[in-house]
């Protein structure tokens, strides 16, 4: 793993997080509360299935595999919501695809940590993912007034489903970084 470019990886990773954001609200709204239950207690049984692998889990080439794996869902969740009408089964669906994605959550963070292992390169990885954060949710904000002032685009369905061409154009950067990042040349 190259440090600098994963370090690149993860603003773009965190850049779409600050993207998408306020995005899952809209996305969301036709879901009723106990699907979150459901879906919490999933997530909470998928983290201590992935949990108990953790000593299996803890390599590179495998956090490599779980990495790309995440980025591939997501990538496949933002297509689907371009593809399909918004209503309530593309809103389980992209809730699903997240909740997937969480699973891996506390693992990749671990291993990310266990990899890096120096704090001034640790400090340094998160600056570029709080530095990604921030630009993302500027860029959203701008995004959005800009849809709303210039394109007199008004409902919160439009503007989330005119984000995810920007979306789809970050995950892609996001998959293409990763793979530099783990010295995979095209």
């Amino acid at each position: 793993m190259y440090p600098k470019k994963y370090f690149y990886y993860r603003f773009f990773n965190s850049l779409f997080t600050g993207l998408s954001i306020g995005s899952i609200f809209t996305i969301y709204a036709p879901l009723k509360p106990s699907i979150y239950s459901v879906g919490g207690v999933l997530l909470a049984v998928g983290m201590l299935i992935v949990a108990k692998f953790y000593e299996k889990l803890m390599n590179l080439r495998i956090f490599f595999f779980v990495s790309l794996f995440v980025e591939i869902v997501i990538l496949a969740v933002v297509i689907y919501f371009l593809f399909f009408p918004y209503g309530y089964s593309t809103a389980l669906f992209v809730y699903s695809g997240y909740q997937l994605t969480f699973v891996f959550g506390s693992y990749l963070v671990r291993t990310e940590t266990l990899f890096l292992r120096k704090k001034k390169i640790l400090s340094l990885l998160d600056m570029f993912k709080q530095g990604g954060y921030l630009t993302g949710l500027v860029l959203s904000f701008v995004f959005y007034r800009a849809l709303e002032n210039i394109f007199g685009i008004a409902t919160n369905q439009e503007k989330v489903y005119y984000l995810h061409f920007l979306l789809v154009g970050v995950e892609a950067v996001i998959i293409f970084s990763l793979l530099r990042s783990f010295k995979i040349r095209f």
